[in-house]
């Protein structure tokens, strides 16, 4: 935990923030090993970053006095669509590229992602916030992305995704694509990830058919949370 993260529930006044959560609790004690008067790191979801300074810390919980008087990183001027990954590894990308500054996130359906996924309480609002902010705490930041779901694609590439790219190059990163990934692109993204076995055919001529690029890593078929990372990184 880089930072400490606060929302408007924890705020006493205009400088005391009341940390309440027992694991972050648990994480300042045991890891920061911090005492009254210490100063850390902390931010207000949605907010300004700072300094606090540890008043007082129990069981009950920690009271800060801050100053937040910092803007938060600049995000990537990326709209990521990635197809509906495995639950488990939902959990470990959400926080990836919530760290890695991915402020607009469309979690799609594809031919190839088991419908069962969309049944995993990993979907719940409450996980999604859980390791969005644990994103934002590794990376110290406050903006929270906007995620949304599309379980179903024919409509959502058909009828909703077009008025989004306006103005942005859409790419679609698949294995066999012609062309290398490009690096330290300035402009706007809509990039499509497809799940660990691709994208199927018809898929990858949907995306086309609205002028998505197809662009490839290499000859390597990596992980979801590994592509998402690679190309993020390469592409900013």
């Amino acid at each position: 935990m880089n930072l400490i993260l606060f929302d408007d529930n924890d705020r006493l006044d205009a400088q005391r923030m009341h940390l309440r959560d027992p694991v972050r609790l648990r994480h300042l004690r045991e890891v920061h090993h911090a005492t009254p008067g210490d100063e850390l790191s902390v931010g207000l979801v949605g907010g300004a970053l700072g300094r606090g300074r540890l008043q007082s810390l129990d069981d009950t919980g920690a009271i800060f006095t801050v100053t937040l008087d910092r803007e938060p990183p600049a995000p990537l001027p990326v709209h990521l669509l990635l197809a509906l990954p495995r639950p488990r590894m939902l959990a470990r990308t959400l926080e990836h590229v919530t760290a890695l500054g991915v402020k607009r996130l469309t979690l799609l359906h594809t031919r190839r992602v088991e419908k069962s996924y969309w049944q995993s309480p990993e979907l719940s609002p409450e996980k999604i916030r859980h390791h969005l902010r644990l994103g934002l705490e590794q990376a110290r930041d406050t903006h929270l992305p906007c995620v949304t779901f599309e379980p179903r694609f024919k409509p959502f590439i058909e009828d909703r995704l077009p008025a989004h790219l306006s103005g942005r190059r859409a790419l679609i990163a698949h294995p066999g694509m012609a062309t290398t990934c490009p690096r330290g692109l300035e402009e706007p993204v809509t990039l499509a990830i497809g799940p660990e076995g691709g994208f199927v055919p018809y898929e990858v001529e949907r995306f086309e058919a609205l002028g998505f690029e197809g662009v490839h890593l290499g000859e390597r078929i990596l992980r979801v949370e590994t592509a998402v990372t690679a190309l993020l990184a390469r592409l900013f």
